[in-house]
């Protein structure tokens, strides 16, 4: 076992690769979504306003646009400048204020303003839709309340009318919309999958590759079970180790929810880094190629970030990807993150995910015998 390890330990030395590149990627990536989602959710969209009124009510409507974290207004005197704007990509929406709206307004006219969307930039577009359909709504609300009030309304009547239903709001596990920690959350997680499932089928192809292959499995006494289980040891620390300090960054410092065990949540990761080497395992086995089997593990990664069901819920996909998205362990990773951070749930919540991260540390048992088959009389070609 210590000839394997020191011999394992030697290749790193040899290839940095193995330990810069998850260490350089995960330091990076960490760095860049952290800071850039640094202020939780989006601020400061600007929007384009053309007042061709020029009351006290457009002017007003434009102070409460512009007041809004969400908004930056920028005004024009044309609508064609504004036009512009948007083309070239300096704003995310416009908003055209018609002539005479106020005095339309007063005499029960209903005027007509119209908005624009850059929905190309689609988060942009649909946040300044937000922001732009609340400050109108608002508007009209304000508009209301004053006429009913000049009717002599009571003010208890007068709410009734404008807001029949009052509602009462519940984000539950991100109540301050905080897109660092929506996404930060599974992006950084996914990111380490993909590095272990690629670091770990790079390992075994390149024994294959330079055909060193042979003399692993005779330090392993032919067995090519002790062969994995002692070589991938060093792997499993490291990433082991980056999955930990990274869970503990999230749920300490950035202090993203977290209602349940932070115990759990390194189990959790521990778990998902374990069940990436044992799919990385599987392609090597399946194909015992150095350059195809990296190709298809970076394929396979990174497609697992779309089917884990963060972005899109699971129960809205089609029957075939709701069933493929269980081929990956970021999948049972997330469901384990749902049932701990938000609900607390323990283990009465997440001991399913378990047992799925068991399906695949066994899932390699049946293509042992192919993968030492190429270990042993793979003609690996060399030119």
């Amino acid at each position: 076992m210590k000839d394997i390890l020191k011999r394992e330990l030697g290749l790193w030395k040899l290839r940095p690769v193995y330990v810069l590149a998850p260490l350089g990627a995960m330091l990076f990536c960490s760095l860049f979504f952290l800071t850039f989602f640094g202020k939780g959710a989006v601020q400061e969209l600007p929007i384009a306003v053309v007042d061709n009124d020029n009351s006290s009510l457009t002017r007003n409507f434009i102070r409460q646009l512009d007041a809004t974290e969400l908004g930056k207004v920028i005004r024009y005197d044309d609508y064609s400048l504004a036009r512009e704007a948007m083309q070239t990509g300096k704003v995310t929406a416009i908003c055209v204020l018609p002539e005479n709206m106020y005095s339309d307004v007063l005499a029960g006219r209903k005027p007509t303003a119209s908005f624009y969307l850059n929905t190309m930039y689609y988060v942009g577009g649909m946040m300044s839709y937000k922001n732009i359909l609340t400050m109108f709504n608002l508007s009209v609300g304000a508009v209301q309340r004053e006429t009913m009030r000049a009717m002599g309304m009571a003010e208890d009547a007068i709410m009734a009318k404008i807001q029949p239903i009052v509602i009462d709001v519940h984000q539950i596990g991100n109540p301050t919309t905080d897109y660092n920690a929506y996404l930060s959350n599974i992006l950084l997680p996914g990111l380490l999958e993909l590095l272990t499932i690629i670091i770990v089928a790079y390992s075994l192809g390149t024994e294959i590759k330079y055909g060193t292959s042979e003399k692993l499995l005779e330090m392993s006494s032919g067995s090519i079970v002790k062969a994995l289980t002692i070589k991938l040891i060093p792997y499993s620390i490291m990433f082991s180790v980056l999955g930990c300090t990274l869970v503990l960054v999230l749920y300490g410092p950035m202090g993203f929810h977290l209602d349940g065990s932070i115990w759990a949540m390194i189990l959790n990761i521990v778990l998902m880094v374990l069940a990436s080497e044992a799919f990385a395992v599987c392609i090597v086995a399946l194909l015992p190629v150095c350059r195809l089997a990296v190709c298809i593990s970076a394929f396979l990664g990174i497609l697992a970030f779309s089917l884990s069901g963060f972005t899109v819920p699971l129960e809205q996909m089609p029957e075939f990807f709701r069933g493929m998205a269980n081929m990956f362990p970021l999948r049972p990773y997330y469901n384990f993150y749902v049932q701990e951070t938000i609900f607390a749930s323990g283990f009465a919540g997440w001991w399913k995910e378990v047992l799925h991260y068991l399906v695949f540390f066994l899932a390699p048992l049946p293509l042992l015998p192919r993968l030492k088959n190429a270990f042993l009389y793979h003609n690996y070609r060399r030119d």
